[in-house]
């Protein structure tokens, strides 16, 4: 009775508890060769975003300082990719909204039903900011 109550109070689009984030920096790197060249290096930020329930985890790469990819739905101990009803959830949504905040306007997700980087459409107008 409690959620019901709370999702009345805050409206239909309302989220009842924080999105915290944590941003960690990582580099995926081979080890240098005798000239000091990798043949792979990665450098990215990783983004958690969580509401004690559901975590969504989304990865930008340096080199792209306007993009980043929604990736992976966290609940519990099971991870998956992300499906189209995930867009539309309350935590995804201001987790896109977050990301273009910082910057991040080149958006992408990653569809589990094909494993292909999808453009995420822009932000509608008068769409929820919370």
């Amino acid at each position: 009775m409690a959620l019901r109550r709370t999702k009345a109070i805050l409206g239909r689009n309302g989220v009842a508890w924080p999105m915290m984030v944590e941003v960690s920096h990582h580099i995926d790197a081979s080890e240098p060769d005798a000239d000091g060249f990798y043949d792979y290096h990665y450098e990215y930020d990783l983004f958690e975003f969580t509401d004690g329930f559901v975590t969504f985890l989304a990865r930008a790469y340096s080199d792209e300082p306007d993009g980043a990819a929604m990736m992976t739905r966290i609940e519990g101990n099971d991870h998956h990719l992300l499906t189209k009803r995930d867009l539309r959830h309350p935590l995804f949504l201001r987790a896109a909204d977050y990301l273009r905040a910082a910057g991040k306007t080149n958006l992408d997700w990653l569809d589990r039903s094909s494993s292909a980087y999808v453009p995420l459409t822009p932000k509608r107008s008068g769409a929820s900011t919370q």
